[in-house]
């Protein structure tokens, strides 16, 4: 990737999103939301890039699951998602599967979200289909809320 935009319209992470998740009253993990920061909203086919890291701590990308127009989805499905559009105004529900969810405290939640332009050809470009990405990342510490 020789070159990314960065437009910081908006906080990545949403304010007081973060969240355990419990499922029949049992601890699973823990939820919180993300928005884009862009000027316009995306096809998910368009993530070129995204991790979650959680108080230091790179969290394994098949524990995640991302949620955008009531649908769910693991992110091995997202460069196959040419129809799910997303909303400049809509925030997405990240969900980490973590049987034991999170401690009570704040926690420092990190997205790296790399979004593809498919607009917007890099010029001089060495391959037929090298397009400029939007850096679309962000970090914030939370409280946990149960």
């Amino acid at each position: 990737m020789a070159f990314s935009m960065k437009l910081p319209f908006v906080d990545v992470v949403c304010d007081e999103s973060l969240k355990n998740t419990y499922v029949n009253g049992e601890k699973l993990g823990y939820e919180f939301q993300i928005r884009l920061s862009n000027y316009r909203g995306h096809y998910l086919s368009c993530i070129e890039e995204f991790v979650v890291t959680v108080d230091g701590k790179e969290v394994n990308s098949d524990d995640i699951t991302f949620e955008l127009n009531e649908k769910e989805f693991t992110l091995r499905q997202l460069p196959s998602l040419i129809s799910e559009f997303w909303n400049l105004i809509d925030p997405a529900t990240i969900r980490v599967f973590a049987p034991s969810g999170l401690t009570e405290g704040e926690h420092h939640i990190d997205v790296k979200m790399m979004l593809r332009i498919p607009y917007m050809a890099v010029p001089g470009r060495k391959t037929e289909r090298e397009y400029a990405v939007l850096d679309s990342c962000g970090s914030k510490t939370l409280q946990v809320r149960d």
